[in-house]
């Protein structure tokens, strides 16, 4: 069971059942901003916070690039084919990656997928944000802007959360996961320098996973076999296994959020921010 925090007061869901909470990102500046829209048999519709006019030409077009990337036949990650063969994906818009006015879209997005039914009802679920303004110039620029954009979202997120218990804080450790909204969230950057093919997107852009999804497919014995699809197709197409690769709890998995093969005494340059919990809900949505 898990214990939702409405204003009407603590609310006992069961893992199966939808938690439609407040979400406490939903500032008129975010609302106004947002772009979020979920899939539909193939296609997009507006997700119940999305302005009702709003009809970004970035979004459209970048949802049909990615559809396409992942959607050719060497692209590696069966996961993410999984996603968008079954629909169970959302995709929304933003201004510059790692700017205030991202983060503020952002956040009230993402915390809708974290309570979405694609979330709740799909293995594959899976959240891309796509970023406009200049691509990064190189690999270290975007990193710099993916941490920032994670610290930031951190910021507002510290507020009204926990860091999820099933994973540690700590960018250091081996149990480390980007925690938003009380869940762990593997993350994905990509932009159109990445020197892996599987990250080389036309704008930059950053995919959220929830932690809970690779958990599930552990448990059900699936990961594994997965795992090794995806490395083969990986080396089919790059022709070579990515060095960054590894299982939860080896190494950080902060050392593969951007993609970058980094250095051996790499340092996310990320610090959690510690909010005082008066105020936040004490139950994990």
């Amino acid at each position: 069971m898990r214990q939702i925090c409405t204003h009407e007061g603590f609310v006992t869901r069961y893992p199966s059942e939808i938690a439609m909470a407040i979400n406490p990102f939903d500032a008129a500046t975010a609302e106004a901003g947002s772009t979020l829209k979920p899939a539909a048999h193939g296609g997009l519709v507006p997700s119940r916070i999305a302005a009702a006019s709003t009809e970004q030409p970035l979004l459209q077009e970048a949802h049909a690039e990615f559809r396409d990337f992942v959607m050719r036949q060497e692209f590696p990650c069966v996961g993410a084919r999984a996603a968008f063969n079954s629909g169970s994906y959302a995709v929304a818009a933003y201004d510059e990656l790692g700017s205030e006015a991202a983060t503020a879209n952002l956040a009230r997005d993402l915390f809708e997928f974290t309570r979405s039914e694609i979330r709740e009802a799909s293995e594959y679920a899976t959240f891309v944000a796509v970023f406009s303004g200049s691509a990064p110039e190189d690999e270290l620029q975007f990193e710099h802007a993916l941490w920032q954009q994670l610290q930031r979202l951190n910021g507002l997120d510290a507020s009204h959360f926990d860091w999820d218990p099933m994973a540690s804080a700590d960018p250091t450790d081996a149990q480390f996961s980007f925690s938003f909204a009380g869940q762990a969230l593997y993350v994905i950057g990509m932009h159109p320098n990445a020197s892996r093919d599987a990250r080389r997107f036309r704008w930059p852009a950053m995919v959220f996973n929830p932690h809970e999804q690779f958990e599930k497919l552990r448990a059900d014995g699936k990961w594994k076999r997965m795992q090794q699809t995806i490395r083969e197709r990986d080396v089919q197409l790059q022709g070579s296994i990515n060095p960054m690769l590894s299982d939860f709890g080896e190494v950080t998995e902060a050392r593969q959020y951007s993609g970058r093969a980094v250095e051996e005494n790499w340092r996310a340059p990320f610090e959690p921010v510690k909010a005082p919990a008066a105020g936040k809900c004490p139950f994990h949505h």
